[in-house]
């Protein structure tokens, strides 16, 4: 991995602020829970959330809710829009799963757009897709992501389920230094899901198996004269693994990366425990949240990360659900100077916490 051990701290932390959105009773896309939310603002300003919502048989939609706050100006409820996003197209669909699932949106200003990741449940099973839309109501897809031939690395990183993909909010340095639009991905190297005995196949230099977080880029000036660029990165390099006990068995970006004073804030996830069937909804496992900050000059570098959880399963809604003991943030907004991080509680509803600077 391109990181060593980062000792230095974190000078964030999250204050749980209760449960924003729970599965409407009698509602038929919600029968299995309500999660993972993207956000965004509407042309208005208003604030909304795209949270995932499952239907019975575990298929997944986009849904739209704009945020209620209270009178103190924190989010505690929502008011549902409907459908932006369903698992329409063949590739979003097998024949015993489908899905659109876990969004994740960033405004891009230079695009006039937000971008849309999300997690295409297909005929080979999770991938990675693009879609962009300048209302947050109609989204045009961009289609799987296409990951570029790479020489030296010694794989396709098109044959791997992929999931947790953000992208910057602005360009960023790129390897050779061109101004790119930066995706954060989670590459899965073990195949033995699709072809039983295929097994572990890692890319050159790489000797950890365990799930982690790289970085790809698409240079600016290509993207901003063909958007569907956005969706054919090349560049590919890994930012990090699990390092500490909460972490152990994998990590993923969270929300899309803000800049703070110290560099971009990440929020992410880590997953300790243990992972019989990586198929499987119930499992021995817990999520919690942490954060590092990546370097502006090469965001491909960490330069601090959180020893300990900044949250982990603790309130009831965290520790019971579809599937127990899960804190999974995915957006990240601003709210009248103060930033919220809203995230999927146990796979079943979205709670909120405050994110308060402590240094």
């Amino acid at each position: 991995m391109s990181n060593h051990t980062t000792p230095a701290e974190i000078p964030y932390r999250l204050v749980r602020k209760g449960v924003v959105m729970s599965p409407l009773p009698g509602a038929a896309d919600e029968a299995e829970g309500v999660l993972n939310p993207a956000s965004g603002r509407t042309p208005d300003g208003v604030l909304h959330l795209l949270p995932r919502l499952v239907a019975k048989g575990n298929v997944s939609r986009v849904g739209l809710a704009e945020v209620v706050l209270d009178d103190g100006g924190t989010p505690a409820g929502v008011r549902r829009r409907g459908t932006v996003l369903a698992p329409d197209e063949g590739w979003e669909r097998g024949r015993n799963n489908a899905g659109v699932e876990d969004p994740r949106t960033t405004w891009v200003p230079r695009l006039g757009r937000h971008v849309m990741s999300y997690v295409a449940f297909g005929p080979l099973g999770p991938r990675p897709a693009l879609a962009v839309s300048e209302n947050l109501v109609d989204w045009t897809r961009l289609g799987p992501v296409q990951f570029a031939y790479q020489p030296g690395l010694d794989t396709d990183l098109n044959l791997f389920p992929n999931k947790d993909v953000v992208h910057f909010p602005e360009p960023v340095p790129g390897p050779d230094g061109t101004p790119s639009y930066a995706m954060l991905h989670r590459p899965m190297w073990d195949l033995g899901w699709f072809r039983p005995g295929e097994g572990v196949h890692l890319p050159a230099g790489l000797t950890d198996e365990r799930p982690g977080i790289w970085i790809s880029y698409a240079p600016a000036e290509e993207v901003e004269r063909d958007i569907t660029a956005l969706a054919r990165p090349r560049h590919h390099r890994p930012v990090a693994l699990g390092e500490h006990s909460w972490e152990e068995l994998k990590i993923g970006a969270g929300p899309a990366p803000i800049r703070v004073e110290e560099g971009w804030l990440l929020i992410h996830h880590g997953v300790s425990g243990a992972i019989e069937d990586p198929w499987a909804q119930n499992q021995s496992v817990s999520y919690a949240a942490g954060a590092m900050i990546l370097d502006p000059a090469d965001p491909a570098r960490v330069l601090a990360r959180s020893r300990e959880p900044l949250m982990a399963p603790e309130a009831a809604e965290e520790r019971s659900g579809t599937v127990p003991n899960v804190v999974f943030p995915t957006a990240i907004e601003e709210v009248d100077g103060r930033r919220f991080v809203f995230y999927g509680m146990a796979d079943a509803h979205i709670g909120v916490a405050l994110l308060e600077r402590t240094g």
